[in-house]
């Protein structure tokens, strides 16, 4: 994806995340997960903190999957969609799984081909959050974790097959939450610092004061 292509997305305020996507027969059948359920990532770190993810199973329940696309990159052709019966979505114990027949063209062939020979094999989606939820945790030495858990997905806009894996997607994705839940973190990352310092000089008067 081109630098210009990233920023039209950051932009557009859509998020994306990368799962492993692979082919299961001839029939130019493929499937995978888009997402997993309740399995932590790391969405953005900076020293002192950490910013973690995960996805709720009820995240989908409410969500517009009226016409989801099945691309390449988050761009350009079509391979596959809802709408006419190549593209299949369903929630299940382990997470989002996609199922998508890729033989209507010769695209779509050729994408095949590049999955079932391990040329193309994470998957990602394009969304846009509903509901979240926060929770912060301080360590011993003062660095602090903040998962955030995606409760519910307000439109599901794509399904795609990927060329970066996993943990860089994530990384790309960060940011198209917008600054927004970054600029958060760093609020909350913030706060549990000015909290730490308050009560390490509470420590100290009383220890001078016991001390007297």
């Amino acid at each position: 994806m081109s630098n210009k292509t990233i920023e039209e997305k950051l932009t557009a305020g859509r998020s994306y995340r990368a799962m492993e996507f692979r082919a299961i027969d001839e029939e130019f059948t493929v499937e995978g997960y888009a997402t997993t359920f309740n399995q932590p990532y790391v969405l953005y770190s900076e020293p002192g903190w950490t910013l973690r993810e995960q996805v709720a199973p009820t995240a989908f329940d409410n969500a517009d999957m009226t016409d989801v696309i099945l691309q390449y990159d988050h761009a350009g052709r079509v391979y596959a969609r809802k709408s006419n019966g190549t593209l299949e979505l369903s929630s299940d114990e382990h997470g989002l799984r996609v199922r998508a027949n890729l033989g209507g063209t010769a695209a779509g062939r050729e994408l095949y081909n590049e999955i079932a020979g391990g040329y193309t094999n994470k998957m990602s989606f394009g969304f846009t959050v509903e509901t979240d939820t926060r929770e912060t945790t301080e360590a011993e030495d003062g660095s602090v974790d903040i998962l955030r858990t995606i409760t519910g997905i307000k439109k599901l806009y794509d399904v795609s097959a990927v060329s970066l894996p996993a943990n860089d997607a994530t990384i790309i994705s960060a940011r198209t939450d917008g600054e927004g839940v970054i600029a958060e973190a760093r609020e909350e990352f913030a706060r549990a610092k000015e909290a730490r310092e308050r009560k390490e000089k509470a420590i100290a008067l009383i220890k001078t004061l016991m001390e007297a």
